[in-house]
């Protein structure tokens, strides 16, 4: 097997399971000197100060070169970072660095199309060809668009099915029109409404019905209704420019020699609305809290978006999939939100029903791991986040971090063909 080629698997959160003993490795042997030394910094009153330092720490020990994090409890946040943003200088990572936060778009996409259906200008049980006459198959409604379960397949295994692929799109802009017409060229993978797969082509399609809808380009809107009104000032779309404004991280991908590829210069045009948003911790966390507060959408509309479905037809007690929202379970904590995965990017932003306990996590390199393989990267991470919800978990000890089994909880499996370089 190619090493970068995907396992036809996801985990809801933590993480899409990819790659081989070479990727693996990959990771566990980018910690250098400088890396070694770098210091978890945290801050922030009424949280557990010392052991989120020591929880995320555990996360780059494991691995990881860089991740930080934003944890809010109420009033009170706590932010931290450990590790590096960059491999070769040993520069550190940052609490406040911006980052791709992939698949966490969706959740924005959503939210502004069910602000839609508020103002009497979408209808979630409509037919999507009603809007898009000309692009859906027959019998797709717009709530199996949000939710995932019209059967349409990804084009994204199609772009980054191999090697050669993520490097030819780096400097490349696709039309959304065009990521449609090769999702839509792959085989169906069920019948509308039957079961959820998940398929980066459902929001190309969203972005393309907010478009039609509003009459303004999607960046436009979703910045005019949610980033400006809730001075998400770190968050931005950046369209066909490849990189990112702000102070951030490099984005490592594990490449085919086990070495460490940056691409965090990369044109995100082939995200569009499934994964092109550019976000800190902080504005994902403020996000979510004014999101389940219901500050963005009335009652009835975030009742709709938190209609779930199985994520995996075959386990129907694990993660479920909403209106562009998952919910899911860690031992005894119930959370929801979104998690997203692009190359060399990674970001779970989970939450309590209520949006108080929170917390906004960004690694930067791709964790791949192979199934069957110890998932040290995972287990510290499940570690974290379980911490930062108020959980109780062990110390991060070698023992706990050399097995992935803790993060079974959180782990599903979608039909065949599903892609893992976007989520």
């Amino acid at each position: 097997m190619h090493p970068l080629r995907p396992y036809q698997s996801r985990r809801n959160f933590l993480r899409t399971a990819l790659g081989s003993t070479v990727a693996v490795v990959a990771l566990g042997s980018a910690a250098t000197p400088a890396m070694a030394g770098a210091a978890p910094t945290g801050s922030g009153g009424g949280l557990p100060d010392e052991v989120l330092r020591e929880r995320l720490r555990a996360i780059s020990d494991a691995g990881m070169p860089g991740v930080f994090a934003e944890v809010r409890d109420g009033r009170a946040t706590w932010r931290g970072a450990s590790g590096v943003a960059d491999v070769e200088t040993g520069r550190p990572v940052r609490p406040d660095f911006q980052h791709r936060v992939g698949s966490i778009t969706k959740t924005f996409v959503a939210t502004a199309l069910l602000q839609l259906v508020a103002e009497r200008r979408l209808s979630l049980d409509a037919p999507v060809g009603r809007y898009l006459p000309e692009l859906v198959p027959a019998g797709v409604t717009v709530r199996m668009l949000l939710n995932q379960t019209g059967g349409i397949n990804d084009y994204d295994h199609v772009l980054f099915g191999t090697l050669e692929g993520i490097e030819k799109y780096q400097h490349t802009t696709i039309k959304p029109a065009e990521l449609v017409r090769i999702g839509l060229a792959e085989p169906p993978v069920g019948a509308p409404g039957e079961h959820h797969y998940y398929a980066n082509t459902n929001y190309i399609l969203a972005g393309l019905l907010l478009e039609r809808i509003t009459k303004r380009p999607a960046a436009v809107e979703l910045t005019r209704r949610i980033l400006r009104p809730l001075g998400l000032h770190g968050s931005y779309f950046p369209g066909t420019s490849p990189r990112i404004e702000g102070p951030h991280s490099a984005a490592y991908l594990p490449w085919d020699d086990a070495t460490l590829r940056d691409f965090s210069v990369y044109n995100m045009s082939w995200a569009w609305t499934a994964g092109e948003l550019v976000s800190t911790t902080a504005d994902l966390n403020r996000f979510f809290r004014a999101l389940l507060g219901g500050q963005l959408l009335r009652p009835t509309e975030l009742a709709e978006m938190r209609r779930t479905v199985p994520a995996d037809p075959a386990n129907p007690d694990g993660g479920r999939y909403g209106l562009g929202l998952i919910s899911a379970s860690l031992p005894g904590i119930p959370v929801w939100g979104h998690d997203g995965v692009v190359l060399g990017s990674e970001t779970m932003s989970l939450h309590s029903a209520d949006g108080r306990r929170q917390v906004s996590v960004a690694l930067n390199a791709s964790h791949y791991w192979a199934p069957g393989l110890p998932d040290p990267i995972g287990a510290a991470l499940f570690d974290f986040l379980l911490t930062a919800l108020g959980g109780t978990a062990p110390a991060p000890t070698a023992a706990n971090r050399a097995q992935g089994g803790r993060t079974d909880a959180l782990r599903f499996t979608p039909a065949p063909g599903a892609s893992a370089f976007a989520r």
